[in-house]
């Protein structure tokens, strides 16, 4: 007993010690709020895929005057996602929105200019946080295609399909909003 009562002191704080080690373990192992995300499709072989951070909504209002957006660094340009900035990637030529867009890797971001007709900016800066956005790299810019939707959905996502033969229609949806924009293949 004598033995305990003298080392009671540094037992309790290697206990201590020890509590915390795995409590920061346990907070470190939380997922992320915005978590990362991808979709891709695969037409003629090729991949064609995005890669984003999915952010919630939370109740916030996410679009519009004094939405969430509005109070970016680079408003009116959106990074498309949270975190880091959304990737695009693409085995294949394409023409988006009658772009041409080389085999490769790009940053996507969405202008919101017009809150009612976005435009999707193709960039060609990579690895750049997604609050990090240089006009000059832009490969170009095409209108979106616009659309509400009810109920409103929480967790930003993009859905890459194909409508028909060497077409891809890539969709971002998050909150009361949707957009899309035609992708052709190019032989």
């Amino acid at each position: 007993m004598k033995i305990f009562k003298k080392n009671q002191g540094r037992i309790a704080l290697v206990c201590m010690l020890f509590t915390a080690v795995f409590a920061g373990e346990a907070s470190a192992q939380k997922a992320p709020a915005s978590p990362p995300a991808k979709d891709s499709v695969v037409i003629g072989g090729k991949v064609i895929s995005v890669k984003y951070a999915a952010p919630s909504v939370k109740g916030r209002d996410i679009f519009g005057a004094g939405g969430l957006l509005s109070r970016e660094k680079n408003f009116p340009v959106w990074r498309a996602g949270a975190n880091s900035a959304t990737t695009f990637h693409t085995d294949a030529d394409l023409e988006i929105g009658g772009l041409s867009v080389p085999k490769g890797d790009y940053t996507l971001y969405v202008s919101l200019v017009d809150p009612q007709h976005w435009e999707l900016i193709i960039n060609k800066q990579l690895g750049q946080w997604g609050l990090t956005y240089d006009q000059a790299q832009d490969l170009g810019r095409v209108k979106m295609t616009m659309g509400k939707i009810d109920p409103p959905v929480e967790v930003l996502f993009y859905k890459l399909t194909l409508p028909q033969p060497n077409k891809v229609k890539i969709a971002l949806t998050w909150e009361k909003m949707t957009a899309s924009v035609d992708v052709k293949v190019k032989k």
